[in-house]
């Protein structure tokens, strides 16, 4: 039976680690951000620091876990060793119909919300375009885990920069740098302080989203003792930097007071103060950061289902390997059919709330999963231990309890976000006899 090939080395994790999460996420929600803690600019920069604290938290917790288990899956092995087997299938139920699926098909709406800002396009259009970006990439990882790598480097070197030259131009020519500074107060206290601080994490995290996925391809990477703890760390510490600079360049450009009415923030700082032509260089930009983000996904998601189908709780079909490409297509194409049907199914917001939502749900019990994991490999040599152990994952994991608790209390309040969560827990429960169906199937065949 063909396996899976070590392919993917320390530059391509690192890469892959960014290109994860860099999509539309910087380039719109700073101006949400804003709005939910009432313009306070103070509040919103420590949402996006909190949220990469966060982010970097986890992807220690994950880093260590990943070099001690270097196996395709990633989280779901981690769940499925440290608490068994049904909350593992659960996410990765979960991740099939939802995180996974889910993000890519908000990507491929987001691709052709921006697509439409260069050329219009009808509705037929759109939807076309949405699903033909999906085919593109779902092709693409078919072919190669190489060739998927080699092109997630190429666009994530590319938009990485074009943040970087868009951020300096903001700064250099913006003239708000003193708005700033009289807005960095709070009139919010207690309660609903922490509340709009709460629910502007569920949006700074959509923007953080996607670190985790480079777990998934552990049974891919070269020498994954050494090149996770160093692409986690490194990763994280770049994007929290550049989003920070980033969001300080808006600002710049056209003020707190702007920045917090907007929805499309990088394209209306762009077009103030360099001109209209600015708005095009900005969505062909997220163009760019957005197929590399679906690419990630679909680079890293499928072993997952491969994972699961090899422990024979999944479709037998998705363990299989591409003898010729070394992949596993069943499951790559399975996931991109699934998205192209969402991309046809809600609006980009209504998507990612359910995408986050339940992600987190699993984020949290697979840092969790570092404490039986510990226990079950004593005295055994670990090729790297998370820092500050055990408060670092004990602290991202009241975090994402915190965040699940957070949207559940906002949903007892708010209509819309009732929907939301009602629909992803009941996704979450219609996993257990989909997980009984195949446990039987297993015991008889």
């Amino acid at each position: 039976m063909t396996d899976l090939v070590r392919t993917i080395r320390l530059r391509d994790l690192l890469y892959l680690f960014i290109g994860s999460v860099i999509g539309s996420g910087i380039f719109i929600t700073p101006g949400l951000i804003l709005r939910q803690v009432n313009g306070s600019v103070g509040l919103s920069l420590l949402v996006w620091i909190v949220g990469g604290g966060l982010s970097l938290l986890g992807a220690l917790t994950y880093a260590e876990l990943a070099a001690a288990n270097p196996e395709a899956g990633g989280l779901y092995c981690y769940i499925r060793d440290g608490f068994g087997s049904l909350p593992a299938f659960l996410y990765g139920w979960c991740l099939f119909v939802v995180i996974a699926s889910g993000s890519i098909a908000a990507l491929a709406r987001a691709f052709t919300k921006y697509l439409n800002e260069i050329a219009q396009l009808s509705a037929w259009e759109a939807r076309a375009t949405s699903i033909l970006m999906i085919l593109v990439v779902t092709v693409v990882n078919v072919w190669g885990t190489r060739k998927s790598a080699d092109l997630q480097n190429v666009t994530t070197a590319i938009k990485a920069g074009l943040v970087v030259v868009l951020s300096a131009a903001l700064f250099a020519v913006g003239r708000h740098g003193a708005d700033i500074l009289a807005a960095m107060k709070t009139d919010q206290h207690g309660f609903s302080l922490l509340s709009s601080f709460g629910l502007a994490m569920i949006a700074v995290l959509w923007a953080y989203e996607g670190w985790q996925f480079g777990t998934y391809s552990a049974g891919e990477v070269v020498d994954p003792e050494r090149a996770f703890p160093k692409a986690f760390l490194l990763g994280s510490l770049f994007l929290v930097g550049l989003y920070l600079i980033a969001v300080l360049a808006y600002l710049v450009a056209i003020g707190p007071a702007a920045a917090t009415a907007t929805d499309a923030i990088a394209a209306t700082a762009a077009k103030a103060v360099l001109g209209e032509w600015a708005g095009k260089f900005v969505a062909a930009t997220i163009l760019i950061s957005v197929f590399s983000s679906t690419n990630s996904v679909m680079l890293t998601a499928p072993r997952v289902f491969y994972a699961m189908a090899k422990d024979e709780i999944f479709f037998k079909k998705l363990a299989e390997v591409h003898p010729r490409f070394k992949t596993p297509a069943a499951a790559v194409i399975s996931l991109g059919a699934l998205a192209a049907l969402l991309t046809q199914a809600g609006e980009f917001s209504e998507l990612v709330e359910g995408v986050i939502f339940v992600g987190w749900i699993f984020y949290g019990l697979a840092g969790a999963a570092i404490f039986p994991l510990r226990r079950k490999y004593a005295g055994r040599v670990l090729p790297y231990r998370v820092p500050g152990y055990p408060w670092t994952p004990i602290l991202f994991v009241l975090a994402s309890i915190a965040i699940v608790g957070n949207a559940i209390y906002r949903a007892t309040i708010d209509p819309v976000q009732f929907r939301h969560v009602i629909a992803a827990l009941g996704l979450l429960v219609a996993g257990m006899p989909v997980y009984l169906f195949w446990r039987l199937r297993k015991k008889t065949s």
